[in-house]
């Protein structure tokens, strides 16, 4: 039976290790004899927040915004890139994960969940670097930036997509669609963009995609394409999981829960449809909202037997 990590090693080399202990092979591994990649973590940070209006009778609607940082060096020096940085020797990659995120923005002690791995060969221009990239979910009352490390300023980013073509082909045995979608972050003085190529092939039972991005400003590395891979996963995600409640303070109204679903999908929501839906996950603390000049309104929180164990 073949191991992985076996298929160079020559049968000379096989016999040798049979002769030996593997404290023995180990005291005598050389690391150097394979050439290492980098490693890094990237972090995906979005939270709701609603922009002052300029007419203050309107109300401010809820947008979803990521966390950028520009950054202070090269390479992309005064780009916008996800906070993260070099995986040390001695930590895991959630270790690295927080410490870079609290190093770079002064953000702590927040949810934090792996997302994917990348590892196109020429991703970053300085050497070979793997990133493992982690999204994460904030209550914006809890927010308080700041810049550090290589990082000369942090910012929220409003987010939206633009479908500019989309063809789908049916064939014999499954099909192909293949979109092109411009993605656009703005935090109010410097707009950002990229257009985004998917191609998604069925193929029986196989199924395939690729992500290709063009027409990049202002956007570091291939941030882009992690950036658009994030928020097609958390609009996935908030249709069957609790990772929305991460938005939310600890107790809220259900009309304030609605607003968060409903800018993370991009769809408008009936209330009583939405609140069958979430009935399960929420209970009510019994206590209401004191907002001068309006009607009080029942708050909840997320019910601890919906938590995952």
């Amino acid at each position: 039976m073949t191991h992985a990590g076996n298929s160079d090693q020559n049968p000379l080399d096989h016999q040798n290790h049979v002769n030996i202990s593997e404290q023995q092979f180990l005291e005598t591994y050389d690391a150097s004899d394979y050439e290492r990649p980098s490693v890094t973590v990237d972090m995906l940070v979005f939270t709701i927040r609603s922009e002052t209006q300029e007419n203050y009778r309107k109300l401010a609607e809820p947008e979803l915004q990521l966390l950028l940082i520009r950054r202070g060096g090269h390479p992309y020096m005064g780009q916008w890139a996800l906070p993260g940085g070099f995986v040390s020797i001695q930590e895991s990659l959630e270790d690295a994960a927080r410490r870079e995120l609290f190093t770079e923005t002064g953000l702590d002690d927040i949810y934090l969940e792996q997302l994917y791995t990348w590892g196109d060969v020429h991703r970053d221009p300085r050497t070979r670097v793997i990133s493992c990239s982690y999204m994460a979910l904030v209550d914006s009352s809890e927010l308080q930036l700041q810049a550090g490390d290589d990082a000369s300023e942090a910012d929220w980013f409003r987010m939206e997509q633009r479908l500019l073509e989309e063809k789908r082909h049916i064939h014999e045995r499954g099909r192909v669609t293949e979109c092109r979608v411009q993605l656009i972050l703005t935090n109010g003085t410097e707009e950002l963009s990229a257009v985004i190529e998917t191609k998604e092939t069925l193929e029986g039972r196989v199924r395939s995609s690729h992500i290709t991005v063009n027409e990049v400003q202002g956007i570091a590395f291939d941030h882009a394409k992690i950036i658009y891979y994030a928020l097609e996963r958390l609009r996935a995600k908030v249709e069957y999981t609790d990772i929305a409640f991460n938005l939310m303070p600890e107790t809220f109204t259900l009309t304030a829960l609605q607003k968060v679903y409903e800018t993370i999908s991009g769809k408008k929501l009936l209330a009583a449809a939405f609140r069958r839906k979430i009935a399960d996950w929420v209970i009510e603390t019994g206590e209401y909202t004191g907002n001068a000049g309006h009607r009080p309104s029942r708050l909840y929180r997320l019910n601890p037997e919906r938590l995952a164990p």
